[in-house]
């Protein structure tokens, strides 16, 4: 279990070491182009490149303690978290770029907000211990992050980035959890069926 817990950190660290390398890139070369902008063409870029673009290192390491933390969590309580993790990286920026209200957009706090909404809506929904477990731990760690779901916040907050973001994360725990619930029921059902 300890060595398991070792791999999926290293993993995991080795994933937030992105943002760490684009925050140096940035100050070598202007990257800031790479942010998303709603409904822009050239903004579009941004979908796939804002969570690794950080405006300064107080904004990186705000985002990198509770990005690294909320992925351990989903390694460990999802099997196939890479696949989730790209699901939700790309639907909360297709959600911001969609419907975002700021001129523009940067940092992982989107999808900060879209794997803690993930991982509530997961417990409710699977009931597996280890998952109810991890999402208690999102409010107790993270206590504070629930204020920036809302304007409140201040102007320099993109709440309603956060806010998209954890729409996002829960619509697709919603959606593919329950999808393979189906699946799962309808191969039951199938091995069930009387054969002639």
């Amino acid at each position: 279990m300890i060595r398991k817990l070792w791999k999926d950190l290293w993993r995991v660290l080795a994933f937030t070491g992105l943002l760490w390398v684009a925050w140096s890139a940035s100050k070598l070369v202007d990257i800031m182009f790479l942010t998303l902008q709603p409904r822009t063409f050239s903004g579009l870029i941004g979908v796939a490149t804002m969570p690794l673009i950080h405006e300064d290192l107080n904004h990186l390491l705000g985002n990198t303690i509770p990005l690294t933390v909320l992925l351990l969590m989903l390694q460990t309580t999802q099997k196939h978290w890479p696949r989730i993790l790209a699901a939700l990286w790309l639907f909360s920026g297709l959600l911001v770029w969609s419907l975002g209200i700021s001129e523009k957009y940067t940092g992982a706090s989107t999808l900060i907000y879209a794997t803690a909404a993930w991982l509530i809506t997961a417990a409710f929904l699977e009931r597996r211990m280890l998952a109810i477990a991890a999402a208690v731990l999102v409010p107790v760690l993270f206590g504070p992050l629930f204020w920036g779901l809302f304007p409140t916040a201040g102007s320099h907050v993109p709440w309603d980035g956060h806010l998209l973001g954890a729409v996002a994360g829960a619509a697709l725990a919603r959606t593919i959890i329950r999808s393979s619930d189906n699946t799962t029921d309808n191969r039951e059902n199938s091995r069930n069926q009387p054969h002639s």
